[in-house]
């Protein structure tokens, strides 16, 4: 069978891997645009405490944290460790001690193996896990929670399907569509034959489908985080720091340290760093930690986030063999390795590990909808 994926982000990598190690013909495309979502990401991998409410998003959201180890060893055989995982711990800080009895009870309630030892921590004990925090902040700390570096993770997933015999090629590609069915997908020196294609092509896919006759309801969300460097400083067991509200701060090995993010809906497609949104990041992360103000600032990332109402893992209807995988927004680099599994069992015909039926890209006409004869 062969198969093109468009979309070499972590969920179209892992699904090339998935294929490629059961013995698919796998060629993976990427157009390497700025501002990929899995370039950009923070790498939190702690679903069970998330605000999330739609129980099948939470589901599939908790399978993928879950769902790490399995995948590490996966990778292992294919000789690739390099992934920036580690797991450190999280802790969810607040100086309220009501609201950090809510959270313990939050967490308790959710309580599953993967989430490991859950605690409650004074604010110097949490100081002591995470030194720069805030001296009136205490915690509730989950011993599962972990981190991934999604560029490495990434790689590694492309270099393991290479292992296993898949293509990857740069280009900008383009479905082609014959008596309603995918037969393969256009570059600009011609034509790739594809008997399935699988659409992971991030926030841009729409500009994919459209020329196919579908609308996918998934919009770019702009996200602006700020990576800074603690001299010296050895921060690779330092956990996860997870504030009430949308921001984060997530170390990593020789001090780096991740701080975010900005969440801009209605930026399109910007590419840029702003000084609004670099205040915001490290506003928030001094107002935690501050003692990261003395943290050098090497870079800031920018990557726009495929925003949906939950995510898309299915067939399209009415094109015979064709694909997409979508819609994970900020859960990507948590939910992507698993999802790609699921959508490379989908394309194989073979029974999958969870229900895909409640991200249908059809469910209730939405997000992907087959336009009128008459419009296409």
């Amino acid at each position: 069978m062969r198969i093109v994926i468009i979309g070499a982000g972590v969920l179209g990598a892992s699904a090339a891997f998935h294929l490629a190690r059961a013995g698919a013909e796998v060629t993976v495309i990427d157009a390497h645009l700025d501002g990929r979502a899995t370039a950009a990401g923070a790498g939190i991998i702690c679903p069970w405490v998330s605000a999330i409410e739609d129980r099948s998003f939470y589901r599939l959201y908790c399978g993928g944290g879950e769902y790490y180890p399995d995948l590490i060893a996966a990778l292992a055989e294919a000789g690739e460790t390099d992934l920036g995982y580690r797991q450190a711990g999280a802790m969810m800080v607040s100086s309220d001690h009501e609201e950090l009895a809510w959270l313990e009870h939050m967490a308790r309630q959710r309580a599953a193996p993967a989430m490991g030892r859950i605690t409650r921590l004074a604010a110097s004990e949490a100081r002591a896990l995470f030194p720069p925090l805030r001296q009136d902040l205490g915690a509730v700390h989950i011993a599962g929670g972990a981190r991934v570096d999604g560029r490495r993770l990434a790689a590694s997933l492309l270099r393991a399907a290479a292992f296993y015999g898949a293509t990857v090629l740069p280009g900008h590609a383009g479905l082609a569509v014959e008596a309603d069915r995918i037969v393969g997908v256009d570059l600009a020196d011609g034509r790739i034959p594809a008997d399935r294609v699988i659409v992971t092509a991030g926030a841009w896919a729409d500009r994919l489908l459209r020329p196919v006759g579908f609308a996918l309801a998934v919009e770019p969300q702009r996200g602006q985080i700020a990576h800074l460097r603690l001299e010296g400083v050895q921060t690779t067991d330092w956990p996860v720091i997870l504030p009430p509200g949308s921001h984060y701060i997530v170390p990593f090995d020789a001090g780096r340290i991740v701080a975010g993010a900005t969440r801009e809906t209605g930026a399109g497609f910007d590419y840029r760093v702003t000084a609004s949104g670099q205040a915001e990041v490290l506003s928030e992360a001094l107002r935690v930690a501050p003692g990261l103000g003395a943290a050098t600032t090497i870079e800031t990332r920018v990557g726009f986030r495929p925003v949906a109402a939950r995510p898309v893992l299915g067939w399209l209807p009415g094109i015979a063999g064709l694909a997409v995988g979508n819609g994970l927004g900020a859960a990507g680099l948590t939910i992507g390795p698993l999802a790609g599994r699921l959508l490379a069992d989908l394309v194989t015909g073979q029974a999958g590990t969870m229900d895909l039926a409640p991200f249908d890209p059809m469910l209730r006409g939405e997000p992907a909808m087959r336009k009128p004869a008459a419009l296409r």
